[in-house]
């Protein structure tokens, strides 16, 4: 009887050992992505004349998001047929060197977590946009596991904290900001409802000079964060939320919307109207 106990015992405390690796295995994945090789040898692409230039970028060595991804994947072919885009989709980061990034109107990260670049392509991205490219980013590409100050500062303006945990998914309204630029806004619903992962951020963009698109009531949602021996995440941004947000960069622009946890969202016309406008803002400007 007391071998049987022992073994017993042993076996509960290796399990609890083996669970508590495998959690602390995808913290760090979330938190930092797995190490990666890099791509560095730069494609091959035949941009057609007249259109405009789409690099939709959906590496991710973090959490991957694979149904917004791929969701995301066929609503760019349809809106690339609907507004006479050239769209190249990779995963591959060759593409980032200064050459080719020049050919391209907007980058779009597509839920792209993790390190993804390394040094110098995130500096030939960084002068991409500085020098007039925009870049877009959509909800993982706003979360803090790419460790990359410029991006940090530039796409996003604010430091990532966390998402809901109790209350993972919640239904809330979404709501249009008036902003100084009618192009991004055009044609764009005043609210709709939408379901998804509402990302929790330390500070304010609009703190950050960032103008805010949509946003939601803070209030009106569990914001906590907090599982297991996480007791610090038990807040939210408050009432004036923003979901969504953009910034003139240098001579380009950036663009960041927090929504896009799954393919649900993919299904909203607005979200598609919005990201629509967020590759089409500028390009009739000088």
């Amino acid at each position: 009887m007391k071998k049987f106990i022992k073994i017993f015992l042993w076996t509960v405390l290796t399990f609890v050992v083996l669970l508590f690796a495998a959690g602390s295995l995808l913290v760090y994945k979330i938190k930092n992505g797995f190490p990666v090789s890099y791509e560095t040898q730069a494609p091959t692409i035949n941009f057609p004349a007249g259109q405009t230039s789409v690099l939709l970028f959906s590496k991710s060595t973090g959490y991957r998001h694979a149904t917004s991804i791929d969701a995301g994947k066929r609503v760019f072919d349809s809106l690339a047929k609907k507004n006479n885009w050239f769209v190249y989709s990779t995963e591959e980061g060759g593409v980032f060197n200064k050459e080719q990034l020049a050919k391209f109107n907007v980058v779009v990260f597509n839920n792209s977590t993790g390190r993804v670049l390394n040094d110098e392509q995130e500096q030939a991205l960084e002068h991409y946009v500085e020098q007039g490219g925009r870049l877009i980013g959509i909800h993982g590409a706003g979360d803090d596991s790419h460790h990359w100050d410029w991006y940090e500062h530039n796409l996003l303006g604010s430091k990532f904290s966390h998402h809901p945990i109790a209350a993972h998914l919640q239904k809330t309204a979404v709501v249009l900001n008036e902003v100084p630029d009618s192009a991004i806004s055009s044609g764009l619903a005043k609210t709709w409802e939408s379901t998804d992962e509402w990302y929790v951020f330390f500070e304010n963009p609009r703190a950050k000079g960032f103008h805010v698109l949509f946003n939601i009531d803070g209030s009106a949602i569990n914001p906590s964060g907090n599982i297991f021996f996480v007791k610090d995440k038990n807040f939210g941004m408050g009432k004036d939320h923003p979901v969504a947000w953009y910034k003139n960069i240098g001579k380009g622009s950036t663009f960041y919307t927090s929504m896009g946890h799954d393919e649900t969202i993919w299904g909203h016309e607005p979200f598609n109207k919005m990201i629509e406008n967020a590759v089409n803002w500028k390009l009739a400007l000088p």
